[in-house]
């Protein structure tokens, strides 16, 4: 019999006579609502102020915002908007709406969008409640103050890949040092999510397959990490089987699938919220920014990582067995856990080249003698990321500048 998992996500220590219990900790919105027109949910709030926090206008111009603003009135609330949250949240952006929100002095912060929008919300909403608060005293993993001091939240996300409406994550960027702030707290859980597939279907085909791929990506991270446990082992699978499933049809326009899709990332996201991630993450959110031919999509960057991650970690024997598990379950065939494993990375790469996500990063079009500069730094970064703590296997910076010119040229990962 394996030993019960635990983790330090929210897991707590008391201290008896006879040894120590650790309680490990599972946490979700209070209530989750979806479906379409499940917007209409937000006309029933108790409340006497909402402040709405949206993006860039995408919101705006498909009427999602007026109908949000509507229901928000109808139940009876003071409404105020603070738009254009630009992608990746400043810092500023962060301090201007927790002045807002001073100001106006909602019971609920309601944020919609992408993944952007959310994660600011929920950083303002942190210091709107606590306005001496900085962000080196929240950037301390489940170091939070008490929220609900003065508002609640909502999530209604419009993307099909960050699932931040179910999460305790948020990514804030001081862009004066460069630096990005990872937020992890169970006090930034939203109260309650609003997942209506109705937003999902205004998705470009591009943003589609980098969102699904990024689903994908939360959904086997979160099944192979050290911090899985029996709660979030079936919500990690359900997804995975839903995106291989759905999200072709997704991508090529079909709106069923688009629904399903919206679903199942909300599940990769319960259970990475609970279980956390692994290295694909790691060399995602350190290579995105870091190179002169602009920014690498988030997702696609997850789609490119993927396989050889997989590779890498396949390495460990409990990690190749739970990748052969994986496979089982999506009916790839195998008559050993290695040959589960390739046809699991098969799988995968098929998919990138359906949704035409490129297979390495020199075929992105980062620059050879640019990748050759930076990679040894960008390895170093990346095992320091936060995600890299929960990888089924260990990696040494000198191993990950190897995994990463794997991941340039399209080598296979042999160490």
């Amino acid at each position: 019999m394996k030993a019960p998992r635990t983790g330090f996500s929210g897991t707590q220590v008391t201290e008896k006579k006879k040894g120590v219990i650790i309680m490990a900790r599972f946490t979700l919105p209070r209530d989750l609502y979806y479906g379409k027109g499940s917007l209409e949910v937000l006309k029933t709030l108790k409340g006497k102020k909402a402040i709405v926090v949206v993006g860039g206008g995408s919101m705006k111009r498909f009427g999602f915002l007026d109908k949000v603003t509507s229901y928000l009135q109808e139940a009876g609330m003071e409404v105020e908007l603070f738009e254009n949250v630009e992608p990746d949240p400043s810092v500023e952006t962060v301090m201007r709406g927790a002045e807002a929100m001073r100001k106006f002095e909602p019971d609920w912060i309601v944020a919609m969008g992408g993944g952007s929008p959310i994660d600011a919300a929920k950083a303002m909403w942190a210091f709107y409640e606590y306005p001496d608060t900085t962000f080196e005293d929240l950037i301390t993993p489940f170091n939070f103050p008490e929220l609900r001091q003065k508002a609640k939240f909502l999530a209604i996300p419009s993307t099909s890949g960050t699932a931040t409406e179910v999460t305790a994550f948020s990514v804030i960027t001081d862009y004066s040092t460069g630096v990005k702030y990872p937020l992890a707290d169970f006090n930034i859980t939203p109260d309650i999510a609003v997942v209506d597939p109705e937003l999902a279907t205004t998705m470009p085909a591009k943003l589609t397959a980098h969102t699904g791929m990024d689903a994908l990506t939360h959904a086997i991270e979160a099944y192979v990490s050290t911090l899985h446990s029996p709660f979030t082992d079936p919500l990690a699978l359900q997804a995975i089987e839903m995106v291989l499933d759905y999200l072709p049809a997704s991508y090529n326009g079909n709106m069923e699938a688009r629904e399903q899709m919206h679903y199942a990332q909300c599940l990769a996201g319960m259970a990475f919220s609970n279980a956390l991630l692994g290295i694909v993450h790691s060399m995602a959110h350190k290579t995105g920014a870091a190179f002169s031919t602009g920014h690498i999509p988030h997702g696609c960057a997850n789609a490119i990582y993927l396989p050889y991650v997989i590779q890498y970690n396949a390495k460990d024997k409990e990690a190749k067995s739970r990748y052969a598990e994986i496979a089982r379950r999506m009916g790839l065939d195998g008559t050993s856990e290695q040959a589960l494993v390739n046809a699991l990375c098969d799988k995968i790469r098929d998919f990138n080249v359906r949704l035409n996500i490129p297979k390495t990063l020199q075929e992105f079009g980062i620059v050879e003698e640019e990748f050759k500069e930076k990679v040894g730094k960008i390895a170093e970064l990346a095992v320091g990321d936060a995600c890299t703590g929960s990888n089924p296997r260990s990696i040494t910076p000198a191993e990950m500048e190897k995994l990463l010119t794997c991941t340039y040229y399209g080598t296979e990962v042999d160490f």
